[in-house]
Protein backbone atom coordinates (compact mmCIF):
# COMPACT_ATOMS: atom_id res chain seq x y z
CA UNK A 1 0.00 0.00 0.00
CA UNK A 2 2.93 2.37 0.53
CA UNK A 3 3.65 2.08 -3.17
CA UNK A 4 0.05 2.92 -4.03
CA UNK A 5 -0.01 5.87 -1.66
CA UNK A 6 3.25 7.14 -3.05
CA UNK A 7 1.91 6.92 -6.59
CA UNK A 8 -1.38 8.65 -5.80
CA UNK A 9 -0.41 11.30 -3.27
CA UNK A 10 2.28 13.94 -3.74
CA UNK A 11 5.39 13.00 -1.79
CA UNK A 12 6.63 16.57 -2.01
CA UNK A 13 3.57 17.62 -0.04
CA UNK A 14 4.19 15.37 2.95
CA UNK A 15 3.15 17.42 5.96
CA UNK A 16 6.23 16.42 7.98
CA UNK A 17 9.55 14.72 7.11
CA UNK A 18 9.09 10.97 7.21
CA UNK A 19 10.29 9.18 10.32
CA UNK A 20 12.52 6.29 9.20
CA UNK A 21 13.64 3.10 10.88
CA UNK A 22 17.38 2.51 11.01
CA UNK A 23 18.49 -0.47 8.87
CA UNK A 24 19.85 -3.34 10.93
CA UNK A 25 17.61 -2.68 13.91
CA UNK A 26 14.83 -4.95 15.17
CA UNK A 27 12.31 -2.19 14.49
CA UNK A 28 13.47 -1.99 10.84
CA UNK A 29 13.08 -5.76 10.41
CA UNK A 30 9.58 -5.66 11.92
CA UNK A 31 8.67 -2.79 9.62
CA UNK A 32 9.81 -4.77 6.58
CA UNK A 33 7.82 -7.78 7.77
CA UNK A 34 4.71 -5.66 8.24
CA UNK A 35 5.07 -4.07 4.79
CA UNK A 36 5.60 -7.44 3.12
CA UNK A 37 2.39 -8.75 4.69
CA UNK A 38 0.53 -5.60 3.71
CA UNK A 39 1.55 -5.93 0.07
CA UNK A 40 0.82 -9.66 -0.06
CA UNK A 41 -2.93 -9.19 -0.36
CA UNK A 42 -3.67 -10.85 2.98
CA UNK A 43 -6.81 -9.96 4.94
CA UNK A 44 -6.00 -6.77 6.84
CA UNK A 45 -7.37 -8.36 10.01
CA UNK A 46 -4.58 -10.94 9.77
CA UNK A 47 -1.91 -8.45 8.71
CA UNK A 48 -2.23 -6.53 11.99
CA UNK A 49 -1.86 -9.57 14.25
CA UNK A 50 1.30 -9.78 16.35
CA UNK A 51 3.84 -12.10 14.67
CA UNK A 52 4.77 -15.09 16.77
CA UNK A 53 7.66 -14.43 19.13
CA UNK A 54 7.65 -10.65 18.65
CA UNK A 55 7.36 -8.02 21.38
CA UNK A 56 3.99 -6.26 21.35
CA UNK A 57 5.48 -2.85 22.17
CA UNK A 58 7.88 -3.09 19.23
CA UNK A 59 4.95 -4.01 16.99
CA UNK A 60 2.89 -1.09 18.25
CA UNK A 61 5.82 1.32 17.90
CA UNK A 62 6.38 0.30 14.27
CA UNK A 63 2.73 0.88 13.42
CA UNK A 64 2.41 4.19 15.27
CA UNK A 65 5.34 5.59 13.31
CA UNK A 66 4.06 4.13 10.03
CA UNK A 67 0.56 5.55 10.52
CA UNK A 68 2.11 8.91 11.41
CA UNK A 69 4.00 8.85 8.09
CA UNK A 70 1.01 7.80 6.01
CA UNK A 71 -1.44 10.23 7.54
CA UNK A 72 1.12 13.01 7.06
CA UNK A 73 1.22 12.09 3.38
CA UNK A 74 -2.56 12.13 3.08
CA UNK A 75 -3.08 15.40 4.94
CA UNK A 76 -0.11 17.06 3.24
CA UNK A 77 -1.81 16.49 -0.10
CA UNK A 78 -5.06 18.19 0.93
CA UNK A 79 -3.55 20.83 3.23
CA UNK A 80 -3.55 23.53 0.54
CA UNK A 81 -7.36 23.25 0.57
CA UNK A 82 -7.48 23.45 4.37
CA UNK A 83 -7.07 27.14 5.13
CA UNK A 84 -8.33 29.46 7.84
CA UNK A 85 -11.03 30.52 5.39
CA UNK A 86 -12.25 27.04 4.41
CA UNK A 87 -11.72 25.40 7.82
CA UNK A 88 -11.77 28.08 10.55
CA UNK A 89 -12.42 25.38 13.15
CA UNK A 90 -10.86 21.92 13.53
CA UNK A 91 -13.97 19.81 13.19
CA UNK A 92 -15.58 16.69 11.87
CA UNK A 93 -18.85 18.03 10.59
CA UNK A 94 -21.27 20.25 12.55
CA UNK A 95 -21.53 17.91 15.56
CA UNK A 96 -17.84 17.40 16.36
CA UNK A 97 -15.26 20.03 17.21
CA UNK A 98 -11.70 19.37 18.36
CA UNK A 99 -9.92 21.89 20.56
CA UNK A 100 -6.21 22.00 21.27
CA UNK A 101 -4.71 21.71 24.75
CA UNK A 102 -1.09 20.87 25.49
CA UNK A 103 -0.64 22.11 29.05
CA UNK A 104 2.08 24.47 27.84
CA UNK A 105 1.11 27.22 25.39
CA UNK A 106 -2.52 26.13 25.44
CA UNK A 107 -3.45 25.35 29.02
CA UNK A 108 -7.16 25.18 28.27
CA UNK A 109 -8.98 23.57 25.32
CA UNK A 110 -8.68 26.20 22.58
CA UNK A 111 -10.63 26.56 19.35
CA UNK A 112 -8.21 26.74 16.41
CA UNK A 113 -8.34 26.63 12.59
CA UNK A 114 -7.84 23.07 11.33
CA UNK A 115 -4.48 23.80 9.68
CA UNK A 116 -3.07 25.30 12.88
CA UNK A 117 -4.42 22.38 14.90
CA UNK A 118 -2.76 19.94 12.48
CA UNK A 119 0.58 21.73 12.75
CA UNK A 120 0.49 21.57 16.54
CA UNK A 121 -0.65 17.95 16.50
CA UNK A 122 2.10 16.80 14.16
CA UNK A 123 4.74 18.73 16.12
CA UNK A 124 3.53 17.05 19.31
CA UNK A 125 3.59 13.53 17.81
CA UNK A 126 6.94 14.07 16.14
CA UNK A 127 8.46 15.15 19.46
CA UNK A 128 7.13 12.00 21.14
CA UNK A 129 8.30 9.49 18.54
CA UNK A 130 11.76 11.11 18.47
CA UNK A 131 12.04 10.91 22.27
CA UNK A 132 14.34 8.00 23.17
CA UNK A 133 12.80 7.80 26.63
CA UNK A 134 9.42 6.99 25.06
CA UNK A 135 10.33 5.30 21.76
CA UNK A 136 13.72 3.73 22.53
CA UNK A 137 15.72 2.52 19.52
CA UNK A 138 18.76 1.04 21.26
CA UNK A 139 18.82 -2.71 21.84
CA UNK A 140 18.14 -3.65 25.44
CA UNK A 141 16.55 -0.34 26.39
CA UNK A 142 13.04 -1.06 27.73
CA UNK A 143 9.88 0.79 26.83
CA UNK A 144 8.49 3.01 29.59
CA UNK A 145 5.59 1.65 31.63
CA UNK A 146 3.20 4.19 30.12
CA UNK A 147 4.25 3.45 26.52
CA UNK A 148 0.93 1.99 25.40
CA UNK A 149 -0.99 4.83 27.03
CA UNK A 150 1.10 7.33 25.07
CA UNK A 151 0.46 5.39 21.86
CA UNK A 152 -3.28 5.31 22.55
CA UNK A 153 -3.29 9.08 22.80
CA UNK A 154 -1.27 9.47 19.59
CA UNK A 155 -3.56 7.11 17.68
CA UNK A 156 -6.72 8.77 18.96
CA UNK A 157 -5.40 12.14 17.79
CA UNK A 158 -4.40 10.76 14.40
CA UNK A 159 -7.95 9.49 14.04
CA UNK A 160 -9.09 13.11 14.14
CA UNK A 161 -7.10 13.74 10.96
CA UNK A 162 -9.03 10.97 9.22
CA UNK A 163 -12.30 12.49 10.47
CA UNK A 164 -11.46 15.96 9.16
CA UNK A 165 -10.15 14.73 5.80
CA UNK A 166 -13.09 12.42 5.20
CA UNK A 167 -15.79 14.89 6.15
CA UNK A 168 -14.31 18.16 4.85
CA UNK A 169 -11.87 17.25 2.08
CA UNK A 170 -12.97 13.96 0.60
CA UNK A 171 -14.03 15.70 -2.60
CA UNK A 172 -10.35 16.53 -3.15
CA UNK A 173 -9.36 12.92 -2.52
CA UNK A 174 -12.04 11.76 -4.97
CA UNK A 175 -10.88 14.25 -7.60
CA UNK A 176 -7.47 12.52 -7.46
CA UNK A 177 -9.08 9.10 -7.77
CA UNK A 178 -7.46 8.24 -4.44
CA UNK A 179 -10.47 7.28 -2.33
CA UNK A 180 -9.70 3.54 -2.49
CA UNK A 181 -6.22 4.16 -1.13
CA UNK A 182 -7.26 6.32 1.80
CA UNK A 183 -10.05 3.84 2.57
CA UNK A 184 -7.51 1.01 2.70
CA UNK A 185 -5.24 3.09 4.93
CA UNK A 186 -8.13 3.78 7.27
CA UNK A 187 -9.20 0.11 7.34
CA UNK A 188 -5.64 -0.90 8.21
CA UNK A 189 -5.60 1.66 11.01
CA UNK A 190 -9.04 0.57 12.26
CA UNK A 191 -8.19 -3.14 12.35
CA UNK A 192 -4.90 -2.41 14.12
CA UNK A 193 -6.40 -0.30 16.90
CA UNK A 194 -9.21 -2.83 17.28
CA UNK A 195 -6.82 -5.78 17.49
CA UNK A 196 -4.97 -4.25 20.45
CA UNK A 197 -7.79 -2.14 21.96
CA UNK A 198 -5.82 1.07 21.42
CA UNK A 199 -8.69 3.51 21.14
CA UNK A 200 -11.97 3.99 22.94
CA UNK A 201 -14.98 3.16 20.79
CA UNK A 202 -16.48 6.57 21.59
CA UNK A 203 -13.58 8.20 19.71
CA UNK A 204 -14.82 6.54 16.49
CA UNK A 205 -18.27 8.06 16.79
CA UNK A 206 -17.73 10.96 14.32
CA UNK A 207 -17.41 8.50 11.43
CA UNK A 208 -19.63 5.68 12.68
CA UNK A 209 -22.55 7.97 13.56
CA UNK A 210 -22.61 9.50 10.09
CA UNK A 211 -22.85 6.14 8.39
CA UNK A 212 -19.34 6.14 7.00
CA UNK A 213 -18.16 3.00 8.75
CA UNK A 214 -19.91 -0.31 9.32
CA UNK A 215 -17.95 -2.50 11.75
CA UNK A 216 -20.03 -5.57 10.93
CA UNK A 217 -19.20 -5.27 7.24
CA UNK A 218 -15.68 -4.12 8.03
CA UNK A 219 -15.57 -1.17 5.75
CA UNK A 220 -16.63 2.23 4.57
CA UNK A 221 -20.12 1.87 3.18
CA UNK A 222 -21.33 5.12 1.65
CA UNK A 223 -20.12 7.85 -0.66
CA UNK A 224 -18.68 10.84 1.14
Amino acid sequence: MNLCLGQVFSKDKTFRPRKRFEPGTQRFELYKKAQASLKSGLDLRKVVQLPEGENINDWIAVHVVDFFNRINLIYGTVSEFCSERTCPIMSGGPRYEYRWQDGDHYKRPTKLPALMYMNLLMDWIETLINNEDIFPTRIGVPFPKNFQQVCKKILSRLFRVFVHVYIHHFDVICSMGAEAHINTCYKHYFFFISEFSLIEHSELEPLVSQGHWDENKGGLTVAW
